[in-house]
């Protein structure tokens, strides 16, 4: 195995002064297809998912993952919210190792497929478990995937999540909410700079004001129905008050004064499948103990509260079906 100490470390994010942040974009990008393309095809038990509950994109996968019911399929680990500047370690499970791969750190999957991996040890990473190596860590194609090629194994019931009368619109926006949202509220606080900071500070809050208004009539991204769409943005907002509003100085407002985005997002919380993924304790250790660069004395806040997330959000009067011709995950 390669020297952890020669490895670059994951892109856990990091102050680089005087420069606006840019987020490392390169991933293994080896697919799992149902023709094999790239040598995987889908096997129920042959991959893991490891996905941290405190990280957005990984959280991402988690959600398509119980959406779809792909539990018997692909099992998920998960590593614990603080890790060092080598690798995600997995010290919620016994003895500190992945109870299946054995591993005490992720970065032990990336280096059983390239010796001298150079990039970033991120989450969501899928591994081979018959070999101990990482198949792909590319999170945007991850639940492409789960949605288009492991259909075999999806439950009964399973929602599309891409409905094709919608394609095209939704990659218009879930690319705007990824650029301006999702990595937005990243560029404010990495932000290198005054006049960094506050070009990514009014790049955020336009888009949010834009969501703010295409939700006020449709209960959902795309209208009566979940789409992936929704769980890309979700993940963002329900970490918008507990750690991009005052972590990441996001704060012209809490999501909490934002009615229509705030009890959407209180809606896809209480649905299954989202709510049920999340642990803001985790999400908060995360940001607060590995941030160094922001929070150098790694004090977690308390607050804010989150009992909250729970109250009605009266968005069922817009439509009454969220999953189409699909069911709610149960399990």
């Amino acid at each position: 195995m390669a020297n952890i100490e020669d490895s670059t470390t994951f892109d856990a994010g990091y102050v680089d002064t005087g420069n606006a942040y840019e987020r490392d974009m390169r991933y293994v990008t080896t697919r799992i297809t149902k023709d094999g393309r790239d040598g995987h095809t889908p096997e129920a038990g042959r991959y893991r998912l490891i996905a941290a509950r405190a990280c957005p994109w990984a959280n991402r996968s988690l959600i398509v993952h119980r959406i779809l019911g792909l539990e018997n399929a692909i099992s998920v680990g998960t590593p614990g919210p603080v890790h060092d500047h080598n690798s995600w370690t997995f010290d919620l499970d016994e003895g500190g190792k992945d109870p299946v791969l054995g591993y005490e750190r992720l970065q032990e999957a990336y280096f059983a497929l390239d010796r001298d991996y150079p990039l970033g040890i991120t989450v969501p990473a899928i591994v081979d478990v018959t070999t101990g190596k990482l198949v792909t860590n590319d999170f945007d194609q991850i639940t492409r995937d789960f949605s288009s090629q492991w259909t075999e194994f999806h439950r009964e019931g399973a929602p599309d999540l891409w409905p094709a009368e919608h394609l095209e619109e939704m990659e218009d926006v879930m690319k705007r909410i990824f650029t301006e949202v999702n990595n937005g509220v990243y560029r404010c606080g990495f932000a290198g700079s005054q006049e960094h900071y506050e070009e990514a500070y009014d790049r955020l809050w336009t888009a949010m004001d834009w969501l703010e208004e295409r939700l006020a009539d449709q209960r959902y991204l795309m209208g009566e129905h979940i789409t992936e769409a929704d769980v890309r943005l979700f993940t963002t907002l329900v970490r918008f008050d507990a750690v991009y509003h005052g972590h990441f100085k996001a704060n012209r407002n809490k999501l909490t004064e934002m009615p229509v985005l705030w009890a959407y997002a209180r809606d896809l919380f209480q649905t299954p499948g989202f709510g049920d993924t999340v642990d803001f304790q985790q999400i908060k250790e995360h940001y607060y103990v590995v941030h160094t660069d922001i929070n150098p004395t790694q004090i977690v806040p308390k607050g804010p509260a989150l009992e909250n997330w729970l109250t009605p959000h009266g968005r069922e009067a817009l439509s009454d079906n969220p999953w189409k011709d699909g069911t709610a995950p149960t399990n």
